[in-house]
């Protein structure tokens, strides 16, 4: 069974796929402990779908529920920590892959 390649997405790329600046992004990566995109042997940041996807989520706490950042880092370990329905995940990961599909989209 062949693993699916994981896409990797330079800052530049992930600031044009959320609609915020690098500067933003990078000043999260020290606010959101599990914000921590890699970086490559030149010490560029590559940033996976599922750091998209966190960021993406922090997007929404900070800028439309109007969470502080303290707010925001609350309740990501809410609800890291509280116990989901199993019916949850797949729910959580639908949504997530169609939000993925329409970033695809867009940028093709």
């Amino acid at each position: 069974m062949e693993m699916a390649e994981e896409r990797l997405y330079k800052i530049s790329k992930v600031s044009e796929i959320t609609g915020l600046a690098p500067y933003v992004l990078r000043f999260w990566e020290g606010m959101f402990p599990s914000l921590r995109p890699r970086k490559t042997p030149g010490n560029q940041r590559v940033y996976s779908d599922t750091d998209i996807a966190l960021i993406l989520k922090i997007k929404a706490l900070l800028y439309q529920e109007r969470l502080t950042i303290d707010g925001a880092k609350r309740r990501l370990l809410e609800e890291n920590r509280a116990p989901t329905p199993s019916g949850n995940y797949g729910s959580l990961l639908k949504e997530i892959r169609q939000q993925l599909r329409e970033i695809v989209r867009t940028l093709a």
